[in-house]
């Protein structure tokens, strides 16, 4: 018999551990491509502090026909599944006030990747990171330790990924509090001479061709960080509120911001696993030549979602206050660093509520998510700071802390008219607003404190807005914060039938297309408000990152689909 590692499991390794055995069957002939070769014994050896936990057994055989886990023929035939154990971290080992310090003396394992290594006559110098935050953690060897002929023979390169077992000291650097003094080095999988993200700095363009890879920098891993707490805040906050999570289609037949700039999903077209050199003449159309759409998948012309809004009103009119935070998508041939042809939104809906509800919704909303930020990601927060954009943190805590201010549209059009600024873009009422004006608004005219204009005309807003008492405006609003310009936009939709009808037909938007919609109107409608918000703006308005296809890990944009 032999114990047989499941390469999945077991590099989930855990103080004192090395790889679990999961089950026991017998190996004629181990395949050669397994990670880790099938082992008498454990793959560290015994320590004083290991002496009782050097293997940990986390499958139990059992058999349905025995309490004792054998059959009738005293053979195993199933194992349960072993416990899930959490990961020791990187962030854990130097993490708290004193940065690793009460981790003096314990014996522990920690997988990452080789971020540098430099060799001394005496003694090998290793930093590894695992992800888990910015920095590193520095491991010391000497000959001594197992493993370090690998070392000497240079099959440990930058970008490498090992597992080391060793002790936590002191270090006697100025750059951290502790460093592992490593007695044990497993090369989990080497790297080619060939890896392009070395220690010197390269540039982000260059990274966008590297997407696979980029997550190992320092910038693009501090970016992923941020990104992940900004989404668990954003669900806290509004779990916290009392809102339900809605899960919007992707694929939909209506356009819901009605500028018709939209991927079609399609069958009549041969799929990727068919050739592509298909003649135009294999689409199926009518008798008058047009494609016909009836025999499509859906029967009729589908397309990716540019906003689940529409959806999310249905629930919010059931469920009172709902959120949507799901990808979106857009066919605008904008090949510029804000736009991305696929990206997030984050959409709450609030029954029984008006533009004012919705404006006090949304700066409580980002307020949270940005204390959030700076609260628990204080090390990444540092380095944005320091790298990439001077004066962020301060940037941000003005965000939480200064309260926001409110203008109509009329008003904001009569002080950019009165700034002593030459704009490139018209300022005329009627006009949308460009970034440069939002940012003028925001970052001058208001000095760095976030603004939100409301009661846009009509004519320049979507056709679900509510119309004000004027006949001339609707309940919109923008967001303005500092050097973004809008980041989030919202209205109070229009609950009235008639009204919205009327809407539809001034737009000539097929209102056969949005029955499901009016119905919403006839049965039961309510006052409901909401907003909308790309998240990559909001990550990058908490990096300072400037190009929006680095705060996504894949962009897609015009001529733009790796990955």
């Amino acid at each position: 018999m032999a114990a047989a590692f499941l390469p999945a499991t077991s590099l989930r390794l855990t103080p004192f551990s090395t790889l679990r055995f999961l089950s026991f069957f017998p190996i004629s002939n181990p395949s050669p491509y397994s990670l880790f070769r099938p082992r008498r014994h454990p793959l560290f050896k015994d320590s004083p502090a290991n002496a009782r936990r050097r293997c940990f057994c986390t499958a139990t055989s059992v058999s349905p026909s025995s309490s004792d886990g054998k059959n009738n023929h005293g053979n195993r035939i199933g194992s349960k599944v072993g416990e899930f154990r959490k990961k020791l971290r990187i962030a854990e080992v130097k993490g708290g006030a004193d940065e690793g310090l009460g981790r003096v003396g314990q014996s522990l394992s920690v997988m990452g990747w080789v971020r540098t290594l430099r060799s001394q006559s005496s003694v090998t110098f290793i930093e590894i990171n695992d992800g888990s935050c910015l920095s590193n953690l520095q491991c010391v060897m000497n000959p001594e330790a197992e493993g370090y002929d690998q070392v000497e023979a240079g099959s440990v390169l930058t970008g490498a990924s090992v597992c080391v077992q060793g002790t936590i000291v002191a270090s006697q650097g100025s750059k951290q509090k502790v460093e592992l003094k490593v007695y044990k080095i497993i090369l989990v999988g080497k790297c080619d001479s060939s890896y392009p993200i070395q220690k010197k700095r390269v540039s982000r363009e260059f990274l966008r061709t590297k997407a696979h890879l980029r997550p190992r920098t320092n910038t693009f891993g501090a970016v992923a960080r941020v990104r992940n707490t900004l989404a668990y805040a954003t669900h806290k906050f509004f779990q916290e509120s009392g809102f339900v999570w809605v899960a919007s289609p992707i694929i939909t037949a209506s356009d819901c911001e009605g500028a018709g700039e939209q991927f079609c999903v399609t069958t009549l077209i041969p799929s990727s696993h068919e050739t592509t050199n298909t003649s135009i003449d294999a689409i199926p159309k009518t008798k008058g030549g047009l494609v016909d759409w009836s025999q499509d998948f859906f029967g009729k012309p589908a397309f990716l979602t540019v906003s689940g809004q529409l959806n999310g009103e249905t629930y919010a009119t059931a469920l009172s206050d709902i959120y949507t935070f799901g990808p979106t998508f857009r066919a605008e041939n904008s090949n510029t660093s804000r736009h991305l042809a696929e990206f997030w939104m984050i959409e709450p809906e609030l029954a029984f509520a008006d533009l004012d509800d919705d404006m006090a919704c949304a700066t409580a909303y980002l307020q949270y998510v940005v204390k959030y930020v700076l609260d628990n990601c204080k090390e990444d927060m540092e380095f944005f700071d320091t790298w990439i954009e001077k004066g962020i943190i301060h940037r941000l805590s003005d965000v939480v802390e200064k309260e926001f201010l409110q203008l109509s549209y009329t008003d904001a059009i009569e002080l950019l008219l009165k700034a002593n600024k030459k704009f490139e873009f018209p300022v005329k009422w009627g006009l949308d607003l460009q970034s440069e004006h939002e940012r003028y608004i925001t970052e001058e005219a208001f000095g760095g404190r976030p603004v939100i204009i409301r009661d846009y005309p009509k004519e320049i807003k979507a056709f679900y807005m509510r119309e004000n008492d004027d006949g001339k405006t609707v309940a919109a609003m923008d967001m303005l914060v500092p050097r973004v310009g809008e980041l989030i936009g919202g209205s109070q939709r229009e609950e009235r039938l008639g009204v919205l009808e009327a809407r539809l037909d001034e737009l000539k938007l097929d209102k056969e297309s949005y029955w499901w919609y009016l119905d919403l109107r006839r049965y039961g409608s309510v006052p409901h408000a909401g907003f909308g918000l790309g998240f990559e703006r909001l990550v990058q308005f908490a990096t300072g990152i400037d190009n929006i296809r680095d705060v996504i890990p894949f962009p897609r944009s015009p001529g733009s689909a790796d990955f």
